[in-house]
């Protein structure tokens, strides 16, 4: 799912992240770091402060933000920038309104070149985002869940005419999402919201609880709390004059098609859901299948990748039998002391950071929940139209779980499963097919994908 990879790139991310000073070395820099093959733009901030400087990052092809440094030092024509949380550091000479530098972590060395000049100041190319006067209406909005007492925050795209029109809530995956599903400067909600509502079809996105614009706390959310929140906005389309009410569906992506049947399992008013590359194993499994997906680009031996399994199984049986809290951390902890080679750093960082970060990661309801839940015992009780698509090379979710899919579905004669030969976790067409090619591919989604979507919909319409 796209929370377990999404921190592996974070961590290679972070492993190329850098700082910076100059002459006057206050204000914004702009530069790019190539890892592995991808050009990664970076963006820092130098501010004065009483005690000499202080910096941020932002990287917009991950849609971070105001990133901290630890420390910002100058010194003479030379500036060092670190962040300890990565046991990273930027090194760079001050010269002609640039910064020429080393960005070192672990065993890694990178070249890093800054200016004052944005040279990708309308960042990349992508094609399919919507540009101008749109053909439709877009609408901000915000609807209530009321058991949580939280409200979220959505846009609602109606095509042309009074309707009533047939419409699809888009889930998001897993971790903090806003409404555009923003992940390596890509928006594929927002692509699919303008490309369907063109084809007639009215599209609900929404940011995340305790995200964006809504309310609430995401860190102590389960995937059912989120099917809450998707329910909450059928709900909330029934109130629409301009909505079809027989023919409301989900549309969810990743942990988005775990979520969809959670909902449709037990809600009369969803008509038909879309799986885009949803699980169909637990998140256990889903997490097995991903050590298998990237072993050949971490160099892992078969040997190894029986042994990580292994560790996943563990780590799951210590959250299972143990309450969240300290009891848990002190236990994790052992865990990872006990795996980790001699030495104050692991995987290029400070070995104490390293634990702290798995500690916030598997000490929550999130992750108790996920690691049993099983998608079938919610598919099985779906008995409305299903359209279950995946890539043939996605790392993240892989293309097996349509036949686990297939198999809890098997009662139901609606079911439509196809698998996109050279398509990734988003939909793309690629060449790796690894996560650090997404931002380098201008096209967010299929537009074959796309077009099979919305005449699935109007054929179960129709």
């Amino acid at each position: 799912m796209k929370n377990t990879l999404h921190r592996i790139f974070l961590t290679l991310l972070l492993l190329s992240s850098g700082s910076v000073i100059a002459q006057s070395i206050t204000g914004d820099w702009y530069g790019s770091l190539n890892v592995q093959g991808m050009n990664m733009k970076l963006v820092f901030h130098i501010v004065a402060t009483d005690d000499g400087y202080s910096a941020t990052f932002d990287s917009p092809s991950q849609g971070a933000a105001g990133i901290p440094f630890t420390s910002a030092v100058r010194s003479e024509n030379t500036i060092t920038l670190s962040a300890n949380n990565i046991a990273a550091t930027y090194t760079a000479t001050i010269e002609n309104e640039t910064l020429n530098g080393i960005w070192k972590q672990g065993v890694n060395e990178l070249e890093l070149k800054m200016s004052r000049t944005d040279h990708d100041s309308n960042g990349p190319n992508r094609p399919q985002e919507p540009k101008g006067e749109l053909p439709y209406k877009s609408e901000d909005l915000f609807f209530d869940n009321y058991p949580a007492d939280i409200t979220l925050a959505g846009t609602l795209t109606l095509p042309e005419g009074n309707g009533p029109f047939p419409a699809v809530i888009l889930i998001s995956g897993s971790g903090p999402q806003d409404r555009n599903e923003y992940f390596m400067s890509h928006r594929p909600f927002l692509v699919i919201a303008d490309y369907l509502t063109r084809q007639g079809i009215a599209v609900l996105r929404y940011d995340d609880r305790g995200f964006g614009v809504s309310t609430g706390d995401h860190g102590s959310a389960t995937s059912v709390d989120f099917a809450d929140d998707a329910a909450s906005a059928v709900a909330y389309l029934k109130t629409r004059d301009e909505i079809d009410n027989e023919h409301i569906g989900l549309a969810g992506h990743s942990e988005g098609g775990l979520i969809a049947p959670i909902v449709a399992a037990d809600n009369a008013d969803v008509s038909f859901i879309i799986l885009l590359a949803g699980p169909g194993v637990s998140g256990v499994e889903i997490q097995k299948q991903q050590i298998e997906s990237f072993a050949s680009m971490m160099g892992l031996t078969p040997e190894q990748i029986e042994e990580e399994k292994g560790n996943i199984e563990q780590i799951a049986a210590l959250v299972r039998e143990t309450d969240l809290g300290e009891e848990l951390n002190q236990k994790i902890t052992e865990f990872f002391l006990s795996k980790m080679p001699e030495g104050d750093a692991f995987m290029g960082m400070n070995k104490e950071e390293f634990i702290s970060q798995k500690l916030r990661e598997l000490n929550r309801p999130w992750y108790k929940y996920f690691i049993d839940h099983d998608p079938a015992e919610f598919l099985k009780e779906v008995n409305v139209p299903i359209l279950a698509i995946n890539g043939s090379r996605d790392v993240q979710v892989s293309p097996q779980n349509l036949e686990y899919i297939r198999e809890a579905t098997s009662h139901n004669s609606q079911v439509t499963i196809t698998e996109y030969p050279g398509m990734n976790h988003l939909f793309q067409n690629c060449t790796t097919c690894m996560m650090s090619e997404y931002p380098n591919i201008e096209i967010t989604i299929s537009p074959i994908v796309l077009e099979d979507m919305s005449q699935w919909i109007w054929d179960n319409v129709n």
